[in-house]
């Protein structure tokens, strides 16, 4: 009988790595549109379309606050639930997000660090405007997704001291700003996060996951004992809880249990029974249960599109919200449900559309657009159009990429195109608005985004693939998608180039020194060269993430050596631009240091940029606007041949 792994995703053959089953595309396939109007798209106005960051429901229902990028840093602003003006609450040079209101509707806090060192302090300001109060005050712990206790006036959050890997959890005064441990963790690989209180604040329902996402547990944790209690984990699985009932009955719960993708269910704590949603080889995701507890949030990933679906908790009958194909998502701090349960509040973006937050009226189901974050000249009719293709690597496992196609290219062999990999590598592409391949494709170049083995979205036995092999197969991965340019007709293989951030970046590195002659020109952005001296620099959370990739740095030396780009970094021969942020904690600027410092002995050609009082990914629009045309010029040089910029 086959197991229930080999019922989601079908049988693999041999060497093929297990994924959803879904037909593989002809390269021929791929078509460039015909379209006069087509141009350029200038850096400026991707770069002033503004982002959209975390977002909240006002107490009341009458407003909405949303984390943007509108002044080019990304503060606080309001607007009307229906629609219109945004109005400014908070005005910093540092980055802001994690958006609670308080209960009673008079303020709203939120979190702030400095420079992008990730050590974020909670704050709190007037919902009507007024002065900003750091209520922490603790450079040197982390507090995080604060939960508002009943009553108002304490929370839990997630802490993390900056010298060690774990993060716990504590109780906090709103008044104050004092933290109380409540959950103190000894293992530094593992995490604690608050989700719910229940039990009129007796009891707090947490999540317990390890760094590189195959373990979580839910927990009930009593107050303010701190005495906890296992509801639901088993070794080597996922149960990620969303949501609970009041009474902390039902639990909102995904989990890869028995399937090796993550299934939305509901957990009956008190007959310890499982419901289900129906069946998908997709990954679903649940939400938020509506505030009088009869609906159920839920998304479905399916290669990359999500869904953001309205389910009835009695029925489990799902009600899909009327939003174009893209990235749907439920948005809001605590729930985005508004408070009078008829309106819901989701995010959506497409491949011609930046992100955009939209009011759902429940009762009719119209969908009313109350943002518009691009600029004008963004009209989606004249950007680049995706499309998900599916091709076979080295060995048979199916890998999915998005590719974003120029205008009006001819199918002749002589175009250039660009490997973009996410970063992670546990993360995934997907086909929403992406400004570095709108800005390249708008340019001619094809451009591929590639969801390796070691991505997630595709099951757990897919996520796992990479383990200690990194630059291994995840790279013939990637060059199995420049085959599948090359194939369409379409691409010259000499006019390949290769962009990425962070593990986007180490990518960018290993396909440069491991394999010198497939890609003409790269770029990277805050990648890892040495996984040795990575491990020895960076944040301590994350030296166990690396952990969890590679083994023990002592006792897997030789995998370590293995899987370092600096083990090849001699062999490069094409031109290198490196991007890098000074206050990095995840990839600290040394890793760009070291890729300069050798590039230079041995003569390649390479251009290195930090940028100061930035952190992992650049956050304000000056050195968004800069980096990108660094980006574009790189490659206009070296795969188009142009002249540089003055």
């Amino acid at each position: 009988m086959a197991s229930a792994s080999m019922l989601l995703f079908g049988s693999p053959v041999s060497g093929q790595v297990a994924s959803p089953d879904r037909p593989v595309s002809d390269p021929a396939g791929l078509e460039s549109p015909v379209n006069p109007e087509a141009a350029a798209v200038p850096v400026e106005d991707l770069s002033y379309s503004r982002t959209l960051g975390a977002t909240a429901w006002s107490r009341d229902g009458k407003e909405i606050f949303l984390v943007t990028s509108l002044t080019g840093r990304n503060n606080i602003w309001k607007i009307p639930s229906t629609g219109g003006w945004p109005v400014q609450l908070t005005r910093s040079e540092e980055r802001q997000g994690g958006l609670m209101p308080s209960l009673d509707g008079s303020l709203l806090y939120f979190t702030e660090d400095v420079g992008g060192d990730e050590q974020f302090d909670i704050f709190a300001v007037p919902a009507n405007g007024g002065a900003v109060r750091n209520l922490t005050r603790t450079p040197e712990l982390r507090e995080t997704s604060l939960v508002i206790a009943p009553g108002g006036t304490t929370g839990a959050v997630s802490t993390k001291l900056r010298s060690e890997g774990q993060v716990n959890l504590a109780l906090i005064d709103l008044a104050t700003g004092q933290t109380m441990p409540l959950v103190t963790e000894p293992d530094p690989a593992l995490r604690w996060r608050p989700i719910a209180w229940i039990e009129d604040g007796k009891a707090l329902m947490a999540v317990r996951s390890n760094a590189n996402s195959t373990l979580a547990e839910v927990w009930r944790i009593e107050v303010p004992s701190g005495k906890a209690q296992l509801i639901l984990g088993k070794p080597g699985t996922i149960y990620e809880a969303s949501d609970v009932t009041a009474d902390g009955r039902l639990v909102a719960v995904a989990t890869n249990e028995g399937t090796g993708q993550l299934r939305a269910g509901i957990y009956d704590t008190s007959a310890k029974s499982w419901r289900w949603l129906a069946p998908t080889p997709w990954e679903q995701s649940t939400g938020t249960f509506s505030p009088d507890g009869k609906t159920l949030t839920v998304t479905r990933n399916e290669d990359g599109r999500t869904t953001a679906s309205l389910v009835d908790v009695a029925t489990l009958q799902e009600r899909p919200l009327p939003l174009p194909p893209g990235i749907n998502s439920f948005a809001g701090a605590d729930t985005p449900f508004s408070p009078d349960g008829g309106r819901i509040l989701v995010a959506h973006s497409g491949a011609d559309r930046p992100s955009d937050l939209q009011v759902v009226d429940l009762a009719t189901g119209s969908a009313n657009a109350v943002t518009a974050m691009g600029v004008a000249s963004l009209k989606p009719e004249n950007l680049p159009k995706t499309r998900i293709v599916t091709y076979k690597s080295f060995d048979g496992t199916l890998i999915s990429a998005i590719v974003t196609m120029p205008f009006n290219l001819k199918r002749d062999g002589t175009n250039p195109a660009v490997m973009l990999p996410h970063g992670g590598p546990t993360g995934q592409s997907r086909d929403g608005f992406n400004r570095t391949a709108t800005a390249l494709a708008s340019r001619g170049y094809i451009v591929m985004q590639p969801n390796v083995r070691g991505s997630t979205g595709y099951g757990q036995p897919f996520q796992n693939a990479n383990y200690q092999d990194l630059g291994g197969g995840d790279l013939r991965d990637v060059i199995a998608g420049k085959q599948f340019l090359v194939e369409s007709g379409y691409v010259d293989p000499d006019k390949v180039g290769i962009t990425g951030g962070s593990y986007g970046g180490y990518m960018t590195l290993i396909a440069l020194a491991k394999t010198p002659d497939e890609f003409a020109a790269g770029a990277q952005l805050f990648g890892i060269i040495n996984w040795f001296s990575m491990y020895e620099t960076s944040d301590a959370l994350l030296r166990q993430y690396l952990i969890s990739l590679l083994g023990d740095p002592v006792k897997d030396r030789k995998v370590y050596e293995a899987t370092s780009p600096i083990t090849y970094i001699r062999n490069i021969k094409a031109p290198l631009l490196s991007l890098q942020g000074d206050r990095d904690i995840r990839v600290p600027r040394g890793q760009a240091e070291e890729v300069a410092a050798i590039l230079a002995e041995i003569g390649t050609p390479n251009e290195t940029v930090f940028y100061p009082a930035e952190g992992h990914g650049f956050a304000k629009r000056e050195n968004q606007i800069d980096s990108l045309r660094r980006v574009i010029d790189w490659f206009d040089r070296h795969l188009k041949g142009a002249e540089p910029r003055p």
